[in-house]
């Protein structure tokens, strides 16, 4: 991991930074059948037992945003005529609208991903009891319109650019999980989950301004970077003063010598479904509701709240640049990695961050006249501090047959409006689901969703 993906990672929609959240398929929320209905809301367990085919038995992948990979990456005006790529960045000078697409607002984007490593779940001590190994990590950026302004039309001038938050994690978790009947009405359920940190990260540059000094700009910001992570450690360079003698250092890098457990926590779920009628449903749920106490931090900040920069420059244009989105992105991050103009303190010791809870909210209506369809609603937020997000999803679930069931579902959620759809196969002694959330779209041609807005889910499992 590097500490540069940290700033732009998401921004290109880098899902894969993450080893493995606990975003489930929120599309399967009422799909009936589905086995790991229990990750949204603990009290929702199937009456069948199952055992998870290892890391295939539920693995979920997701990004969400308000801009994507295309507002990024742009068609070259220049090409054929006078370029050989096709592509280029909205910092071309020749582009026409650079700030297409961004919002006015904060331009945010996370990536998350699930994988479950090894899942049961079975009858008995009086109820439905789950034990899971999981691997979870999440990303999230959010970026004011006023840093992609200023990094495309900066001039003469003040430029009041705001706040910039990027924030990474990844742990693994092993939960226990026990739902029960109350009675025909109630139904309750909890898990226990013991949390095994292996990196968190934090970056925030708060009031960032910056003034035209001469050829250079004047950077004032209060920034600094929390790392938590087993064998870390920044790597420094050396720069020139533009408007003074002598050279300064700031974080360019970093170095894991090994990997393993750099923290350790606890987390629980609790959840609750009540049948208030015939035929009607409702159930709320808070998910990892919880902390991890790392054994670093690893801090770093700018000493002088005052710095010069150079300024973004586009990238990629001319013969003989390499044109892949990684690429592309490693070149931000250096410009990015300047621009921040963090210094090394050192390791000030323990620290401890949350999880970010989960609230699920639902109601569901299965139809009198025709029982094999349920109409379904769900709010979720994710509280997550300044990443923090809602979202609003309606659901059609349909059941034609015994051992086959699905859904078509669209959302609005602080990121987007999307559609979602949901396939689990269920016979006996099997079952496979697959689902999306967020409809994958157009894709580059190394398999990135062009919107930020992108989801799989699937997973094998023996039933019995």
């Amino acid at each position: 991991m590097e500490i540069k993906k940290l700033y732009i990672g998401a921004l290109f929609a880098v899902a894969g930074m993450a080893t493995a959240s606990a975003q489930a398929l929120h599309s399967a929320y009422f799909t009936d059948g589905y086995l790991y209905s229990h990750t949204m809301n603990p009290a929702m367990a199937d009456t069948l037992g199952y055992v998870s085919i290892p890391v295939l038995g539920n693995i979920n992948v997701s990004t969400m945003g308000n801009f994507g990979l295309k507002d990024v990456l742009r068609d070259n005006p220049l090409y054929p005529e006078q370029s050989d790529k096709k592509k280029t960045t909205f910092l071309n000078p020749y582009i026409s609208d650079p700030l297409k697409g961004f919002s006015k607002g904060n331009n945010k984007v996370s990536a998350q991903a699930d994988v479950t490593l090894m899942s049961v779940g079975f009858k008995a001590f009086g109820g439905y009891n789950t034990v899971e190994l999981n691997a979870h990590a999440r990303s999230y950026v959010k970026l004011p319109y006023e840093l992609f302004n200023f990094a495309v039309n900066a001039g003469n001038g003040n430029y009041n650019i705001g706040n910039i938050y990027a924030r990474a994690f990844s742990y693994a978790e092993v939960a226990l999980g026990h739902s029960r009947d109350l009675n025909d009405k109630w139904r309750v359920g909890a898990k226990l989950k013991l949390l095994l940190g292996i990196e968190d990260a934090d970056v925030q540059m708060k009031d960032v301004q910056a003034q035209l000094t001469g050829n250079t700009w004047l950077i004032k910001a209060n920034a600094q970077a929390h790392m938590s992570m087993k064998g870390f450690t920044y790597k420094s360079k050396q720069k020139d003063y533009k408007s003074q003698d002598g050279q300064y250092e700031y974080i360019n890098d970093v170095d894991v010598d090994g990997t393993g457990i750099g923290g350790v926590g606890m987390a629980v779920d609790l959840g609750a479904v009540y049948k208030p009628a015939p035929g009607w449903e409702v159930s709320a749920a808070v998910t990892d509701l919880g902390f991890i106490s790392w054994s670093s931090d690893h801090y770093a900040r700018n000493n002088e709240q005052e710095f010069t920069f150079d300024g973004f420059h586009d990238i990629d244009v001319n013969k003989g640049e390499s044109n892949t989105p990684k690429n592309q992105s490693d070149k931000y991050s250096d410009q990015l990695s300047q621009f921040a103009n963090l210094q090394d303190q050192g390791d000030q010791g323990s620290r401890t961050t949350g999880i970010g809870a989960h609230i699920n909210l639902g109601a569901s209506y299965t139809l009198p006249s025709y029982n094999k369809l349920k109409l379904g609603l769900l709010s979720t937020t994710c509280l997550q501090g300044v990443h923090t997000w809602t979202e609003l999803r309606g659901s059609g679930n349909w059941s034609p047959l015994k051992w086959l069931s699905g859904n078509l579902n669209v959302a609005a959620s602080s990121y987007a409006c999307s559609l979602g759809w949901m396939l689990n196969v269920h016979p006996r002694g099997f079952n496979f689901f697959i689902g999306m959330d967020h409809l994958l779209g157009k894709m580059s041609k190394e398999y990135i969703p062009l919107s930020s807005n992108a989801s799989l889910s699937t997973g094998f499992n023996i039933t019995f």
